[in-house]
């Protein structure tokens, strides 16, 4: 599993859960730093983010991807598209949730959402 990271560090603690989770290794993370220009358009943006990935397009559609998005609500949503373009698929994404009254703020694995399993599901109900 390659698990493409577009939000803060994953502590060891947390992949661990996140694989125990999965019942799978994590085979690599690779990071990617999130810094929008507000001022411009967000689409542009996301493409080059995802660009710069360097995966193939066989590579998108095969291999094990899953995703820690960012918090911004709307960059989130773009790269989810996007995301879904190249892969033809919705990905999995992983949830943090913070830790109650840790100080400075920390976070913790709270539950992989298979994305495409909840538009499978939602199609049930149009």
């Amino acid at each position: 599993m390659i698990l493409l990271n577009f939000s803060h560090p994953l502590t060891e603690s947390q992949l661990a859960h996140i694989e125990a989770c999965l019942d799978q290794p994590i085979d690599s993370v690779k990071a990617f730093t999130i810094h929008f220009d507000t001022e411009e358009r967000f689409i542009p943006q996301v493409k080059s983010l995802v660009d710069n990935i360097q995966l193939s397009p066989t590579e998108w559609q095969t291999l094990p991807l899953l995703i820690n998005p960012p918090s911004l609500n709307h960059i989130a949503l773009v790269l989810i598209a996007e995301l879904h373009g190249r892969m033809g698929y919705f990905p999995a994404i992983i949830r943090m949730k913070p830790i109650p009254n840790s100080i400075p703020p920390q976070f913790e694995f709270a539950e992989i959402i298979n994305l495409q399993i909840v538009r499978e599901e939602a199609r049930d109900r149009r």
